[in-house]
């Protein structure tokens, strides 16, 4: 796949009404309610674009320029995913790193035996002697961060829940007050292949998973084929009042490949714009958790970073060898890895059209 723009979807809205809608991201930052933020993220009516700064106008621009260059270098992207290829941890780094995950209480709870967390950064559940695993603090999931800067999101990249796996999921969530949800696969694939548990209410429902209940209190699908779930989460015998979550399924992505544009992709980190940070991390998961993973963390990750100023975040070979660092394999091939980089040109494109229209 090449840097070249897919087919933008036609504006139907009118200046000043471009004006009146516009995100602002210092503003939403400002947003305190989890539940008005939370809808306001799932509101189909929101075009969900952007009011720049004139800062931020010029750096998306310089950007724009720059990495439409980096793309018609020839080979540019291919040599640096050989790269990263040859520099991935294995062998005894591999298994030095990765302790907790292979121990025997352990290794059912992984999806597939060579995705595993590093024990450094993978994510770890609070004892609870309710447990039925009681003194297990073990999911297959890993921190990936940037301490960079508090403005930028923080992700939790995690493997599809397995059916035993499901609570712990949930308990996740609780405990780290997740506001968000990027499932990025469908529960089967087109090859009758299971590739997630059924860990969620599909529709306008509740459903127990051990101690924890999930509450599906509305689905609305947008015209990129997002699936959008308001859910509330609660532990059954608990007096606190429910968790919102905000599930942002997009079940067209194919697995080890690439969607046809990058509209649909593109929507859910727009709509990551509206959620400040300090709610918590953003989940993010496929059946693996480290191909469709990786590449959405590293295009919603490297979009901020270049609002944010920060004009380092147009190496991203840099970011996905530190994403790496956090769990293995992140961005598992190079049609990924060029999505990647479509998809930041996509979206930079379509910031710096819609600011200069309004």
């Amino acid at each position: 796949m090449a840097c070249s723009r897919s087919s933008p979807r036609a504006a139907t809205t009118t200046a000043a009404s471009r004006n009146n809608n516009a995100i602002s991201i210092s503003g939403a930052l400002k947003l305190t309610d989890r539940d008005a933020i939370l809808m306001q993220a799932s509101d189909l009516n929101n075009d969900l674009r952007v009011a720049l700064t004139p800062a931020q106008l010029n750096g998306c621009s310089e950007s724009l320029n720059i990495l439409k260059k980096m793309c018609n270098i020839h080979n540019k992207t291919s040599k640096e995913f050989e790269m990263l290829q040859m520099r991935r941890a294995k062998g005894s780094e591999f298994m030095r790193r990765t302790s907790v995950a292979r121990q025997n209480g352990n290794i059912y709870k992984n999806r597939y035996p060579d995705v595993i967390p590093f024990d450094d950064t993978r994510v770890v559940l609070n004892y609870n002697k309710r447990s039925p695993c009681a003194g297990s603090d073990y999911i297959n999931a890993s921190y990936i961060v940037n301490p960079s800067s508090e403005n930028l999101p923080k992700f939790i990249a995690t493997q599809g829940p397995l059916p035993e796996t499901s609570e712990d999921f949930w308990q996740m969530i609780i405990q780290h007050r997740c506001p968000v949800i990027v499932m990025l696969t469908r529960l089967i694939d087109n090859y009758k292949t299971l590739k997630c548990a059924d860990y969620f209410p599909a529709e306008e429902e509740s459903r127990i998973f051990g101690r924890i209940s999930v509450t599906n209190k509305s689905l609305k699908i947008s015209q990129n084929s997002i699936a959008l779930r308001f859910l509330e989460v609660k532990y059954i015998e608990s007096e606190e009042p429910p968790l919102s979550v905000l599930h942002l399924q997009y079940p067209d992505w194919p697995d080890h490949g690439v969607p046809n544009t990058t509209e649909s992709v593109r929507e859910l980190v727009k709509r990551l714009y509206l959620v400040p940070p300090s709610l918590g991390p953003f989940v993010v998961h496929c059946s693996a958790g480290i191909g469709r993973t990786g590449a959405f963390c590293t295009i919603s990750h490297t979009i901020h970073r270049i609002l944010e100023g920060d004009v380092s975040a147009l190496d991203l070979s840099t970011t996905i060898r530190q994403f790496r660092n956090q769990r293995i394999g992140m961005v598992q091939t190079q049609d990924q890895y060029i999505f990647c980089y479509a998809a930041v040109v996509h979206e930079l494109e379509d910031l710096v059209s819609h600011q200069n229209k309004s």
